[in-house]
C-alpha cells in the first residue's frame, strides 16, 4: 500500500505536541485589533489546542507528524 500524503493546508496551520496533541493558533486577530479589549488580544495571542473532536480528524490529515 502506498504512503498517505500529507495534506498540505494541515501542516502549515497545526504543529503536534510530542504527545500527539494538535496546537493551533486562534483565529481573529489579523485586523480591525483596536475594536477589541486588550485582555481579548492578549487571549488570541497564545496557542490552544485543538478539541477532542478534532484531534481524531487531525491524525489523518497528519499521518507522520
Amino acid at each position: 500500500m502506498p504512503k498517505m500524503k500529507t495534506h498540505r493546508g494541515a501542516r502549515k496551520r497545526i504543529k503536534l505536541t510530542s504527545s500527539g496533541l494538535g496546537k493551533r493558533h486562534r483565529a481573529g486577530k489579523n485586523h480591525m485589533l483596536e475594536h477589541k479589549s486588550a485582555t481579548r488580544r492578549r487571549r488570541l495571542r497564545n496557542a490552544d489546542v485543538l478539541s477532542k473532536a478534532d484531534q481524531h480528524r487531525t491524525k489523518r490529515l497528519l499521518p507522520y507528524g
